[in-house]
């Protein structure tokens, strides 16, 4: 019966609407057809139009009353661990693969078939609870999480309740300079192991919708926050955070677009100065951290009008989604209680036993974490911009501390790479371990310019060839011949023939237009093939410029 029931699951076909002929926005359908495309046209500007108009005016009646009521947020986080097989059989997970080509009995929930737990999953829990300075449970067990989902099989989750592997903890957190600055830390409550859920994949009709049982039995990190952060932005930096974390420990890709790292918000208002908490309110399909923080804002405000209106019976306890095109949250489902999932140890698994020496041994293989290296960069003499530019991804950070450790000098190390380096990768669509460049080259490169060797217009120019093309710099700098010329004689010969050329130009400059300095030196430049040294340059052009007769 069951097989039957997923073959059919599997088989039945999605029904595809072209978007071309037929779709829906705004809740008009519409087809690319004439005069009836240009009136539904009209409409939807319309009510764009109507909706910004009503979220200002809604932002402003808010903005009002908001210095007199303080938010309370906690976020719940759900990381997919980057293991080779699933949390409980040996099913491999790939994003993207075709529906339920990746499954088993044990991952469908078939009766009879029963859970293995992959110690991977282990080995990632602990990581994870270390580096967020959680106490870890030496031991800890599975639980039963009940509830009834399409995309769930069995019925229930296999998750961990009351005795979680890892708990009270704390992560560091640097605000944006934009966003103000400074640093925050918040609490961890718990970090627990548990399963992930299928998908579903709904139809263009909305008539009906199949199960994809690819993702049902992945494992996941629950990582839950104390209710410490009072903004948007502050809770948005702090899912940021996570994100590089378990980046940096390797344990997950992190990427929102693919689901491997999820963030369900939970929101309550009271007023200022008040110590009870308000009546919560859960916010999910976060795809994105300006989602998170956007989202925040407008529950908030939400909250906040229905309170200075004497309506704060309406914010019940609720599972609300947040709709991208309409920028506001709404209603999906009363939330349940801790009573309504009537957990149970999970029969199926032994507990989990954790050794002083494996927790050891963990720990010594922990590489530097982010917000280490921040404070080390700090201590470098670098600014919190650049700090935070240079630590967000793992592989800048190494490529930025790999060629400071050929002895580049470390500000225009970070220079090059926040600068023309990160504009190429921006341009071309890649990563700094995709383009030529490697930090040897760039070491030799910001060497060779300040020991005079090559200008900067031609340090730029070798770049550029390095990033597409790679190569050496010194093998650049002599087939191009490109050796930048310190020789005073040469110079002044060049800065003799551009006064010669430009004699109306000249008699301008000492008449009193002395930005025509500029011209000349860029005349210069220009005679010198890009190669004079421009401190020199300048230096004799001046005198020459600026002498008598």
């Amino acid at each position: 019966m069951a097989l039957t029931f997923f073959r059919g699951i599997k088989t039945c076909p999605l029904i595809h609407f072209p978007s071309a002929y037929f779709a829906r926005k705004n809740g008009y359908f519409y087809c690319s057809m004439g005069s009836t495309n240009t009136q539904f046209a009209t409409q939807e500007k319309q009510q764009s139009a109507d909706l910004k108009t009503s979220q200002k005016t809604h932002k402003k009646s808010a903005d009002k009353l908001l210095k007199d009521y303080e938010a309370v947020i906690g976020i719940e986080t759900h990381v997919q661990l980057h293991t080779l097989t699933k949390a409980f059989c040996s099913c491999p997970y790939s994003y993207g693969a075709q529906p339920n080509t990746s499954i088993c009995p044990v991952c469908m929930g078939l009766p009879g078939a029963l859970p293995v737990l992959n110690s991977k999953v282990i080995e990632y829990a602990v990581k994870v609870g270390l580096a967020l300075n959680c106490k870890l449970s030496l031991n800890s067990k599975f639980d039963r999480k009940q509830y009834f989902y399409p995309d769930l099989p069995k019925g229930y989750q296999i998750s961990q309740f009351d005795v979680p592997i890892a708990s009270g903890g704390c992560i560091d957190v640097d605000l944006p300079v934009e966003f103000g600055g400074g640093h925050r830390k918040f609490g961890i409550t718990r970090v627990h192991m548990e399963e992930d859920a299928g998908k579903l994949l709904h139809t263009g009709n909305g008539n009906y919708s199949q199960v994809d049982l690819n993702r049902a039995g992945v494992p996941l990190l629950e990582i839950v926050s104390e209710p410490d952060m009072r903004t948007g932005i502050e809770a948005a930096e702090y899912a940021a955070e996570l994100q590089r974390l378990v980046r940096y420990l390797g344990v997950s890709n992190g990427n929102m677009q693919e689901g491997s790292l999820r963030c369900d918000v939970n929101i309550s208002i009271r007023p200022t100065g008040q110590q009870e908490f308000g009546t919560k309110v859960e916010i999910k399909n976060l795809n994105s951290f300006s989602s998170v923080s956007r989202a925040i804002d407008f529950e908030i405000s939400r909250q906040v009008l229905l309170h200075s209106q004497g309506q704060a019976d309406q914010i019940v306890q609720e599972t609300r989604l947040w709709e991208e095109g309409a920028q506001k949250t709404i209603t999906m489902r009363k939330k349940e209680g801790l009573s309504d999932y009537r957990y149970f140890p999970e029969p199926d698994l032994p507990g989990v036993a954790l050794t002083e020496e494996y927790v050891d041994s963990i720990r010594d293989s922990l590489p530097e974490l982010p917000e280490t290296k921040r404070r080390r960069y700090e201590k470098m003499g670098l600014s919190m911009q650049d700090v935070l530019f240079l630590t967000n991804d793992l592989n800048v950070a190494e490529f930025f501390d790999a060629t400071i450790g050929k002895g580049a000098d470390i500000k225009l190390a970070a220079n090059w790479i926040m600068g023309d380096i990160a504009a190429y990768m921006k341009n071309e669509k890649l990563s700094i371990n995709e383009i030529k460049l490697t930090p040897q080259e760039l070491g030799d490169l910001i060497a060779s310019i300040k020991g005079g060797t090559i200008s900067g217009k031609i340090g730029k120019e070798i770049l550029f060839e390095l990033v597409a093309k790679g190569g050496t710099v010194q093998g650049l700098i002599k087939d191009k011949d490109l050796v930048q010329i310190v020789d005073l004689s040469e110079i002044e010969k060049m800065v003799d023939k551009v006064l010669a050329d430009n004699p109306e130009q000249l008699e301008k400059y000492r008449g009193g237009k002395t930005r025509l300095q500029g011209y000349f030196a860029g005349q210069v430049m220009k005679e010198s093939k890009g190669k004079a040294n421009p401190k020199l340059l300048n230096q004799i052009l001046l005198e020459k410029l600026n002498a008598k007769g």
